[in-house]
């Protein structure tokens, strides 16, 4: 009988699709730096009630819903090559999640958790003082397949080592250009707003046939230690204004037409003073 497998004998992977929902070829990525995934399987079961009982008729399945949850350091050797897919939804990625036991290379009992079709719904990036740059990101996906063998015959590991993370000290905040040095922490997050798109159909008419974007959400906070009332004056004015945040690697991220959507200090006995400032945008670009 095989014990409960734990944390530490699970790998998360993906490959990005040639065909949408279909896994190609052999080689995977890896993220041996991830530290929280979470795979979601729902049948959306459809539940038939009929006269004469106070018992369900019939139970069929419907409409399945694969969603899928990780949580990764941005790995310095390829700081977005994972955050890319929330961004070009044209491409669509093939997820493994494996459990195993004993060493990798000769892995046994293996759990394959195959997430086919998946796209980003949302990512959200953040860095605070004295941590590293965090990526949390929803996926939905259009079928799951559970296999008791390796997808890939070869995976490529980013962020192994001393290339696990990218520190707070890689990273950089600029406004209209001018570096900002009164940053505590900071968040960005892109909200994708996919739609599941089912079709009536006799071949696998529970699988979703499209997965297609909507109207985008570009938001954000930043906190700064409270030195000036400039974020006070522009949520009062009308200026709008550029945001860069540095991913490491010479790789950053770029929100063009932001404005402050409202500006906050709390003030407690004993503490020092922060100002709160989340902030939307109009247009987005990762480089």
């Amino acid at each position: 009988m095989v014990e409960t497998y734990g944390s530490h004998e699970a790998k998360f992977s993906y490959v990005e699709e040639t065909s949408y929902g279909q896994t190609p070829g052999t080689t995977l990525y890896s993220l041996p730096a991830a530290f929280s995934a979470e795979p979601d399987l729902n049948p959306s079961l459809i539940k038939v009630r009929g006269l004469g009982s106070v018992d369900l008729q019939a139970i069929r399945r419907g409409l399945r819903n694969v969603d899928f949850k990780v949580d990764w350091p941005l790995p310095r050797d390829e700081p977005i090559h994972l955050l890319n897919y929330a961004f070009d939804l044209s491409k669509s990625l093939s997820i493994e999640l494996i459990y195993f036991k004993g060493v990798w290379a000769s892995a046994s009992d293996i759990i394959s958790l195959l997430h086919k079709g998946c796209r980003f719904d949302k990512v959200t990036v953040s860095c605070s003082v004295d941590d590293y740059i965090k990526a949390s990101g929803e996926l939905i996906g259009q079928n799951l397949e559970i296999l008791s063998t390796k997808v890939g015959g070869t995976y490529i590991e980013h962020g192994e080592g001393d290339n696990a993370v990218v520190f707070f000290n890689e990273s950089y905040v600029k406004k209209g250009g001018s570096t900002l040095e009164r940053i505590i922490d900071w968040k960005w997050t892109i909200e994708n707003n996919l739609k599941r798109v089912p079709v009536i159909r006799l071949a696998e008419g529970y699988l979703l046939k499209y997965l297609v974007q909507r109207q985008r959400d570009l938001s954000g906070e930043l906190t700064f230690e409270f030195e000036s009332k400039e974020e006070y004056e522009e949520v009062i004015g009308t200026d709008q204004f550029g945001l860069e945040f540095g991913l490491g690697g010479g790789h950053k991220i770029e929100f063009s037409a932001c404005k402050w959507g409202r500006v906050s200090t709390p003030t407690k006995v004993e503490d020092l003073v922060s100002l709160k400032a989340p902030f939307i945008a109009r247009g987005v670009t990762i480089t």
